[in-house]
């Protein structure tokens, strides 16, 4: 029977005990080792109960859970720091914020023992529940998103000694974004094959700030990062959607044009610019409120988010351009 290890990295958020109690009551081969990655860069007063609290709903599995410090490098360094110590030949990687299927750990065990030995990675199925009832917000829409990602690290399965041999995950990656598909990429260029498998897992909805949206759009200095490690065509070559950073640029352009041409006197070509402006906004907040259930608070944080996030997605692109100008490519996987 192939064993496995489990490897979660964790901020102790209150999401870790209900992920850590669906492992434990899910079906089928238990798990030879759990490592836990606590990845903040210092606990907070209380949080080291938050995560005795946590390891207590594991019970016969707390023997095999490991409690690692991740020193608040972001994910793809805490993953790399549990994989250091996992000696199964599979490791299972989780988000913390999930929820494991009834009989996952069955069904993980069949995507393994289904995988061709040119495989070195096996994807979960996610599941998103959107709310009953009334349409998702824009928040929630895009959550929903990750149920259609191609190989993300909310439950993701791979050959351990792949995995280490390919030197891991690039914490050049700060962020839980692209690193999953930074790794996948450079797998697939070495020659290995990556499947979805049947195991399923869900990802429930959790509250989020009205301004998320906005701290959202550093993802676009990872999508520079990508650009240069992996070229132009990543978007093709990863399947993933590539956004309105165009759009938030041109938009961006447009009302730093307003503000300096009306600055220095030229007011018809100010005001033709600030009415490109206004519409690019507005057909960018149309498009995010008209699906939503636009109630007033929606309609509110939509528009104020709407005039921020152009300039923010440009701001974080620029400056992921610049600051990986000469990042120089991961080494290359040899199989």
């Amino acid at each position: 029977m192939i064993s496995y290890a489990v490897v979660i990295p964790t901020l102790v958020r209150d999401t870790l005990a209900d992920c850590l109690a669906a492992l434990a009551a899910a079906r089928g081969p238990r798990p030879d080792e759990i490592v836990l990655v606590d990845d903040r860069p210092s606990p907070a007063p209380g949080a080291d109960d938050a995560m005795q609290h946590a390891l207590s709903v594991l019970g016969d599995l707390r023997d095999r859970t490991t409690v690692m410090n991740g020193g608040g490098h972001g994910p793809a360094a805490a993953r790399n720091t549990g994989l250091r110590a996992v000696t199964a030949p599979w490791v299972a990687f989780l988000d913390d914020d999930v929820q494991v299927g009834p009989h996952w750990c069955a069904q993980l065990l069949r995507d393994l023992e289904e995988a061709s030995p040119d495989t070195a990675g096996v994807q979960g199925v996610i599941t998103v529940p959107l709310p009953g009832g009334r349409r998702p917000t824009d928040w929630e829409r895009g959550s929903a998103g990750l149920a259609r990602a191609r190989w993300t690290t909310a439950d993701m399965a791979y050959r351990t000694e792949v995995l280490k041999q390919a030197g891991g995950f690039d914490a050049r990656f700060p962020r839980p974004f692209r690193e999953d598909a930074d790794l996948a990429l450079r797998l697939l260029d070495a020659g290995w094959r990556i499947r979805r498998g049947h195991r399923t897992t869900l990802h429930p909805l959790r509250p989020a700030s009205r301004w998320a949206s906005l701290e959202q759009q550093r993802g676009n200095a990872d999508d520079a990062l990508m650009c240069r490690l992996h070229g132009p065509d990543w978007w093709d070559k990863a399947v993933a959607p590539r956004g309105r950073i165009r759009r938030h640029a041109a938009i961006t352009a447009a009302g730093a044009a307003a503000c300096l041409l009306g600055a220095t006197g030229h007011r018809r070509a100010a005001s033709a610019c600030a009415l490109g402006w206004a519409a690019g906004t507005a057909e960018f907040a149309r498009a995010r409120i008209v699906p939503g259930p636009r109630t007033r608070h929606e309609v509110a944080t939509v528009l104020a988010t709407s005039v921020a996030i152009p300039p923010a997605a440009t701001w974080h692109r620029l400056a992921g351009a610049w600051r990986h100008r000469h990042a120089p490519a991961w080494p290359e996987t040899t199989r």
